[in-house]
């Protein structure tokens, strides 16, 4: 899925389940019902905004295009929604037994860069407060994470993990989760708890989830 300058949004080849995930800002776990060719009919889709609609540039221009997306999956989808929370696997994320191994972003510091720097297998934050780094750490596992460190203020640190290694819990569907412990070599649970001094403990908890009402096969133009 790619956003354009001047909120152009186009996609080759997405199903129907990324489509809501994106124009709903949810992950697959959080997706419920629908037909069976959710997953495996696929869709090419370009649309602009209308007329007079103005779309910031990069970020900030985001929550527009996830609107325009999801009129344009109820006019050509016909698809109807509605919200409740489940209870689900989650992760929380807490302080481990070592103690935290945080840099305190010094307040004088408020020119440079602040927030999340993704890389291949790398998360590096700048002056980012811990709630910042448990929804990434949601996007990163497909589960939601729940920041329970009890730790305040803003922080440096950098994550740095093997990407390639299988992360636990990969099944979308919101089955049992593997124990962060039963992870073999280097993982994004190892990091955490070397790099940052904090543990994912897998829990349940309440998480809100989209379910499909009703939807339809688009005709094509």
């Amino acid at each position: 899925m790619l956003i354009q300058p001047g909120g152009h949004f186009t996609t080759t080849n997405a199903s129907l389940q990324r489509l809501i995930g994106f124009a709903y800002d949810v992950r697959n776990n959080q997706i419920a019902g629908g037909p069976v060719w959710l997953k495996s009919a696929t869709f090419d889709i370009e649309a602009k905004p209308g007329p007079g609609v103005d779309v910031p540039a990069g970020p900030r221009g985001a929550p527009k295009v996830r609107s325009m997306v999801q009129s344009l999956l109820a006019d050509r989808f016909k698809l109807t929604l509605h919200r409740e929370s489940r209870e689900q696997q989650i992760y929380e994320l807490v302080v481990d037994k070592s103690g935290p191994k945080l840099k305190i972003a010094a307040d004088s510091e408020t020119r440079r860069p602040q927030g999340l720097q993704l890389g291949r297998g790398e998360l590096t934050g700048m002056a980012a407060p811990l709630s910042l780094l448990a929804i990434q750490l949601s996007q990163q596992l497909g589960y939601s994470v729940i920041d329970k460190t009890g730790l305040s203020g803003n922080y440096d640190f950098k994550l740095a993990w093997t990407p390639d290694a299988p992360a636990p819990g990969g099944r979308a569907d919101g089955s049992s989760l593997p124990s962060p412990s039963d992870s073999s070599g280097p993982s994004i649970f190892t990091a955490i708890r070397e790099d940052l001094g904090l543990r994912l403990q897998a829990a349940k908890g309440p998480v809100e989830v989209i379910v499909i009402d009703h939807v339809e096969k688009p005709k094509e133009n």
